[in-house]
């Protein structure tokens, strides 16, 4: 089971929303837009940048079980 496509797809929708916010954010330039970017995207930019990393890492204690086992 690779998960090496799961990750990936995580990763370009992540890139995506932070191309798509700085696009926003020349749009919406109050304290609202700092507190919603604090509040929500860089919590969420930062959470997914750690599950990648897990996923990378599970995909490879993944593939050495497989290995061991075959």
């Amino acid at each position: 089971m690779a998960l090496s496509g799961s990750r990936s797809r995580l990763a370009a929708i992540s890139k995506e929303l932070s191309l798509r916010w700085h696009e926003t954010k020349t749009h919406w330039r109050d304290v609202k837009c700092q507190e919603f970017e604090r509040r929500y995207i860089d919590e969420l930019l930062a959470r997914v940048d750690k599950t990648v990393t897990v996923i990378e890492k599970l995909d490879q204690v993944l593939a050495q079980i497989k290995h061991d086992c075959e």
